[in-house]
């Protein structure tokens, strides 16, 4: 005698069809790991405001050992995610389908006075599918994105993790189970345009530190207070990046009124079918030479 998997109502999940269902569920290593990776991101984006006149910033020197130091960790959450949750072949396939689907998405208006709707699609996925699955499908989803582009550089894990900040703030947002249609839709336009917005001011952080021969108003001066170095800083992005950033945030906006419910719905109904939280019950097998029903 043999035991069977069995899946309650043809594999659904038996709670109602508003409960949140989420394909990376986080544990508490890959919260620890999660932590990690931001607390070091933070650091390597905001470390050079703390620098002082000694020392001989050069881009080409630190940004290689960034990238082969972001890199591992970003890959550390989705073991320790897979390690505490067990990422499924169903999960592992949404991932793969939604990151094919962003990285398709940002060739659209690259180079296009910021016009990317790549941000639309990773705030709505990360609403639905929760803010560990958020995490590891914005990463993947900027680097697929960067291979397809030729964007591949030393920029390419502060892109990963900034993205992935974005989709995991999306799936952090309240009323995940209770709030929908034209209150959830303003929710999430206003995070997506805060967030395309937020998402220029970090990456500007990356990169204005180790650009030359700007005008002493906008470029950073290693030893400086950091008030005057941030004052600078802000001054750059009014003068090199809204440009980029506004229209970024009203494409999200656009999108995320006039499609974002239609898309909901899709990944609601794909997540509900995939039945990612449903139990699984083990029934005996009949005996051989019985009859069937």
């Amino acid at each position: 005698m043999s035991a069977a998997p069995h899946r309650p109502e043809g594999g659904r999940p038996p709670a109602g069809p508003d409960r949140r269902t989420r394909a990376v569920r986080l544990g508490p290593r890959s919260v620890a790991a999660l932590v990690l990776v931001s607390a070091v991101g933070v650091l390597a984006f905001g470390w050079p405001l703390l620098a002082d006149s000694a020392s001989g910033l050069a881009h080409s020197r630190d940004a290689p050992w960034l990238f082969t130091a972001l890199l591992p960790m970003l890959l550390a959450v989705v073991v320790a995610t897979i390690a505490d949750t067990g990422l499924d072949a169903k999960a592992i396939a949404m991932l793969g389908v939604l990151a094919a689907a962003g990285a398709a998405m940002r060739p659209l208006g690259a180079g296009t006075a910021g016009i990317e709707p790549m941000f639309f699609l990773m705030v709505l996925s990360g609403r639905v599918l929760g803010p560990g699955f958020g995490f590891v499908l914005g990463s993947v989803a900027m680097f697929a994105s960067a291979l397809l582009t030729g964007g591949v550089g030393p920029w390419l894990p502060f892109q990963m993790l900034s993205m992935g900040w974005v989709a995991m703030g999306a799936g952090l947002l309240p009323g995940p189970d209770r709030l929908r249609g034209r209150r959830e839709l303003a929710l999430l336009a206003a995070y997506g345009a805060i967030a395309a917005l937020l998402y220029g001011l970090v990456m500007n952080l990356q990169g204005w530190p180790y650009i030359g021969g700007m005008a002493s108003a906008v470029s950073f001066v290693p030893g400086d207070p950091v008030a005057q170095n941030l004052a600078r800083y802000l001054a750059y992005c009014l003068a090199t990046s809204l440009g980029w950033d506004v229209p970024r945030a009203v494409v999200t906006v656009l999108l995320t009124c006039t499609l974002g419910g239609t898309v909901l719905k899709a990944l609601r109904r794909a997540t509900r079918r995939a039945a990612f939280d449903a139990p699984v019950a083990f029934h005996a097998d009949p005996p051989r030479g019985a009859a069937g029903p």
